[in-house]
């Protein structure tokens, strides 16, 4: 008998080789029928492999990203056999669960796939399910393995098990279709209930592009049909709040070819936009004891290798310039923590002066592949709210708890209300992967644990995340349409410090070392502004809107008192345009209601003989009669009271 540890910390005996879908059975048969995967000491299985000693587990269904994650990563092996029977003589890259669904890599030789192909791709899937085959898991040696593939003449699937270390790999048999799989999986088809292949892409093999160009095919799966149906109203809705449909609607931002692919330009609104923003939380800033700086946008490369981001990120940066002086080499600038290192090191600081807080939207550069650039989320040039506080080890927890006051400020001001945190940690078995010694993480570690729980905030705790150089709490946004995004981001460094020889002046009179947290509430302007566009489907709050009023005069006639009353709001900081189109106010109210302006300012003769002015606001419509100051007065109070109370 072993012993079986459940997540409420009740123990129970079963005999040895037990499996996961049995001990569902022996809770209840609706649990059998609705878990999807198990986690055994900390590792997600499959619920047919056989636990043959103690264990703590725990039962995922679809309500877990663990069953999830099982169904999908499933649904993508169906895919391929659907692909593979349609389609013989196919070869396979990768086909992963990915965030909401999953998708394959293939390479069809001659063939090609369009849109119209996919619903029989679908409907072979459909049958496949139908026919419940169990997925069954098959460790065989390495040579077997490339054996395999080499009959099949499948390349890429050679050079993926060339690469592996182990002497024995896993395969997973579902009906004639055979992969190369860690897992885990379903343990047979007949979970899937609804299925929908969503698109097609170019994906080149291994992300490089010198690579051939393999076809990526996206799909998801559900337990329910109306589950599909569900995801299916979301896309669209999605669709309707495209940030890159509302940038253009909006005229925020645009793209040119003739700039360059990923850098995006900011039209007047939307400079406005991230000038209000910045406006805000440099002011935030500023009453935090906040110190502005401002860095190139090059570096030495002597800079990076210093840092590590050379070693690291190296050859995700764009190619180093060179200059006429021998073996002298410069960066765009990919980060702008090593330059406030060098700032820190231009005087000496004395135990007194800590902590130095050095903040700046600084704007960096990074070498996205073309294929992976999405509007303003995925881009080659971007700007981060970026700052780096230099304290005392004994300041370090005070110091992290005051910026997760600020990330959290933040996000109540733009109306994130649901959002999770992220303990970032680093993995214990690849200490390759990252800088510094084992106890200098253990002390970061455990302080970004500390201030969260002292902070009060619930957080996910998970192993590898961690950035090359330090620990990070991550925060995680779910928008208006439950989607999440990894916006900010709080680092504990204490390796940065060292490798640029860092010091203060202790109440000893000896030299210390600083500890080096990294913040970025927004994350990167563009991600941030493009993921706020969405959730708010381009109705920005009031105090954010690029334009704020709307002057429409009824005609040319009422123009100079359109004038005034834009002075009067202007000499209030109100943003106001007039529309002095040649157009029926029907229209110019309907223009208004399309470019999202929160207020529309309606004048003509009646207006004018009272000094009034007719207010209609967006999707409100018309409020009725005001004068100009009380007017203004409401505005600056409506942007007053939502700023306050956050």
């Amino acid at each position: 008998m072993i012993r079986i540890t459940f997540p409420d910390k009740s123990v129970k005996q079963f005999p040895e080789g037990i499996t996961g879908i049995e001990i569902a059975k022996s809770i209840s048969e609706g649990l059998a029928r609705s878990v999807l995967s198990i986690s055994v000491n900390g590792e997600v299985w499959d619920l047919n492999r056989p636990i043959e000693r103690d264990a703590v587990i725990k039962l995922h269904t679809w309500d877990a990203k663990e069953g999830r994650a099982a169904m999908w990563h499933s649904s993508a092996h169906i895919m391929a056999a659907a692909i593979e029977a349609l389609y013989p003589g196919t070869k396979f890259g990768i086909g992963p669960d990915i965030e909401d669904g999953f998708y394959y890599d293939i390479d069809l030789g001659d063939h090609s796939l369009s849109p119209e192909d996919l619903p029989g791709i679908e409907k072979k899937m459909q049958d496949l399910v139908r026919e419940k085959h169990p997925f069954i898991r098959k460790e065989i040696s390495k040579q077997e393995a490339l054996e395999y593939y080499k009959k099949k003449n499948d390349e890429y699937k050679v050079e993926l098990i060339s690469e592996l270390e182990d002497d024995y790999v896993t395969f997973y048999e579902s009906g004639d279709f055979v992969d190369l799989c860690r897992g885990p999986h379903l343990p047979d088809t007949s979970p899937i209930k609804a299925i929908k292949l969503l698109s097609l892409a170019g994906a080149y093999w291994r992300g490089d592009e010198s690579r051939k160009q393999m076809t990526r095919v996206y799909g998801i799966t559900f337990p329910k049909k109306k589950q599909l149906d569900e995801y299916l109203n979301l896309l669209e809705e999605a669709k309707k709040r495209d940030h890159r449909k509302i940038g253009r609607e909006m005229e925020l931002f645009a793209f040119s070819k003739t700039v360059g692919q990923g850098l995006p330009l900011w039209l007047p609104k939307g400079a406005q936009l991230r000038e209000t923003l910045e406006t805000f939380l440099k002011k935030v800033q500023l009453k935090a004891g906040y110190l502005p700086v401002i860095t190139p946008h090059i570096g030495n490369k002597n800079l990076y290798v210093i840092s590590g981001h050379y070693d690291k990120y190296g050859d995700d940066s764009f190619r180093p310039i060179s200059t006429p002086s021998e073996g002298e080499e410069f960066f765009l600038k990919p980060m702008n923590c090593p330059h406030h290192c060098e700032i820190f090191k231009t005087r000496q600081y004395s135990y007194k002066d800590l902590p130095v807080r050095l903040a700046e939207f600084g704007t960096v550069y990074r070498y996205e592949q073309s294929g992976e650039l999405h509007g303003l989320t995925r881009v080659r040039g971007f700007t981060q709210d970026d700052a780096h506080i230099f304290c005392r080890p004994d300041q370090l927890k005070e110091e992290f708890i005051k910026v997760i006051d600020i990330v959290q400020l933040v996000y109540r001001a733009l109306d994130f209300k649901n959002y999770n945190a992220q303990i970032s940690l680093h993995d214990p078995d690849n200490m390759k992967n990252y800088i510094g010694s084992a106890e200098n993480w253990k002390k970061a570690e455990k302080a970004i644990v500390e201030a969260t729980e002292e902070k009060g905030l619930k957080a996910d705790i998970v192993a590898g995340e961690a950035a090359f150089y330090g620990p990070k709490l991550d925060f995680m946004v779910r928008d208006a349409l439950n989607r999440h995004w990894q916006l900010g981001t709080i680092q504990v460094d204490y390796n940065l410090p060292e490798r640029f020889d860092l010091e203060f002046v202790g109440s000893d009179n000896q030299k210390h070392r600083p500890v080096m947290i990294h913040r970025t509430p927004f994350g990167s302007m563009e991600r941030f502004v493009a993921v706020l566009t969405e959730h708010c489907a381009g109705n920005f709050p009031l105090w954010l809107a690029p334009q704020q009023v709307i002057i429409l005069p009824i005609s040319d006639k009422y123009q100079k008192y359109a004038e005034k009353v834009l002075n009067l709001l202007n000499n209030y900081e109100i943003r106001t345009l007039i529309d002095n189109r040649n157009e029926k106010t029907g229209k110019k109210i309907r223009d208004a209601e399309t470019s999202k302006i929160p207020y529309m300012l309606i004048v003509g003769e009646k207006e004018e003989a009272a000094d009034t002015v007719s207010v209609r606001k967006h999707r409100e419509g018309d409020l009725g009669s005001s004068s100009i100051e009380n007017f203004a007065q409401k505005v600056i109070n409506e942007v007053k009271s939502f700023i306050d109370t956050k």
